[in-house]
């Protein structure tokens, strides 16, 4: 079983769906033998790269399964809103999943897939790929052996970039809780999972403040432009489009896929198709003049059951880079950045810091390539346990975030 070939079908072929699809062919253990993608350009792409018949290509993900069971498994990578039908509806029919984070924008259709999963007895794995990074494995054992002794209290930055903001949140498809998640699901359930999972214990309580301080039309410059390509500021403008795009045109290999974030805006890796895209498309877009209303800064203090602290900020006025995090023990302190842990134990005052090795797979500090692989090989063996979490632990984390939103909606404490 431990070196079957798991076969694949693939609901959403865009960024996500296509990038894990690259790393589970990667495995040499796992086969895409389907797609469901309602975009025609996106549709044909992923068929060609990974050699689908017209068969087994599906302009919705009801096509696919009202058929028979083309595979043993299901990565679900549509867009937030778009996950509860294609999951419930092919748990039901048997196929293991691999379902890209969050679960869902509201609790109601979180738990309905979750239901979905245990009724019908699939594996599945959300994709909070944070658990599956080597620093996050180095970090861990280090917890868990005690070296800090008992965990007090944590500090954890979710630093999402300037620029990264602009791009997804202001620009993209997370821009609007309306149409995808409240931002600190669809960015930061990431981290509050992380953050539970080296923890070891769940929340209690939970407060949250933050709003949306900079990205709304009355902090616009004088002089600013709809559109960047009309703007005459724009050359002083940190949030500028021309100058996050098309350097990347400049960067990008060739005979290679568009790298992302260029791949959202265009197929094309042209000077000419980003104009174009920036001319017509929505991130070419005043990020002072969008329709988004989803927060730019938001912290969240929790309270675990044990009776420790937690507190996460999320913001996007930094750099984009590694999460920065430091833990309170009652018998050392740790200091990480996502690629070294510095500790210092209070016992006999040393102070070392190690620096954590990556595989070099790309996004997520391998954290992509680290939870492919374990999905395949939790298929391939039908054995769950090779997962470092399961849908009713990640149900778990996300309903910590629901009540984060809740408490800085209301500007109260919720009680989990």
């Amino acid at each position: 079983m431990s070196d079957a070939t798991v076969r694949l079908a693939v609901i959403g072929a865009g960024q996500r769906g296509t990038w894990y699809s690259r790393l589970a062919v990667r495995t040499g253990r796992a086969q895409v033998v389907a797609v469901a993608e309602a975009d025609p350009a996106r549709r044909a792409a992923f068929a060609r790269e990974f050699a689908l018949p017209a068969s087994r290509v599906f302009d919705a993900w009801e096509r696919l399964a009202e058929g028979e069971r083309m595979a043993d498994a299901a990565i679900v990578a549509t867009q937030d809103t778009m996950h509860e039908g294609p999951a419930v509806a092919l748990a039901g029919r048997g196929y293991h999943l691999m379902l890209e984070k969050p679960m869902a924008p509201e609790e109601p259709a979180a738990r309905r897939i979750a239901e979905a999963v245990v009724r019908s007895g699939v594996i599945a794995a959300v994709c909070h790929v944070l658990r599956y990074t080597p620093y996050t494995a180095a970090l861990k054992a280090l917890l868990d052996d005690g070296r800090i002794g008992r965990i007090v209290s944590m500090q954890h930055l979710e630093p999402v970039g300037w620029w990264h903001q602009a791009h997804s949140f202001v620009r993209g498809n997370w821009r609007s809780a309306s149409v995808s998640s409240p931002m600190l699901l669809a960015k930061a359930c990431h981290d509050v999972d992380w953050l539970l999972y080296l923890a070891g214990e769940p929340v209690r309580r939970v407060s949250s403040f933050g709003g949306l301080a900079h990205f709304r039309p009355d902090q616009r410059p004088d002089g600013a432009a709809d559109r960047c390509l009309d703007c005459a500021i724009e050359h002083d403008c940190p949030y500028s489009a021309p100058k996050l795009y098309f350097p990347l045109v400049d960067a990008q290999p060739p005979d290679e896929p568009v790298h992302w974030p260029l791949s959202v805006v265009t197929a094309e890796p042209t000077h000419e198709a980003v104009r174009v895209a920036l001319r017509t498309g929505q991130y070419g877009r005043c990020v002072y003049a969008c329709d988004n209303d989803v927060v730019d800064h938001q912290v969240v203090s929790m309270e675990l059951a044990g009776g420790g602290t937690v507190a996460l900020t999320m913001t996007a006025f930094t750099p984009l880079e590694h999460r920065k995090t430091r833990i309170f023990g009652t018998h050392g302190f740790v200091d990480g950045d996502g690629h070294s842990i510095r500790l210092v134990d209070f016992r006999t005052g040393a102070d070392t810091t190690t620096s954590i090795a990556a595989g070099g797979s790309g996004d997520h500090s391998d954290g992509d390539a680290g939870l492919v692989e374990a999905f395949v090989a939790a298929v391939a063996a039908g054995d769950a346990s090779l997962l470092r979490s399961d849908v009713r632990t990640s149900l778990a984390g996300h309903q910590v975030v629901w009540a984060a939103e809740e408490a800085r909606r209301t500007g109260t404490v919720v009680t989990l």
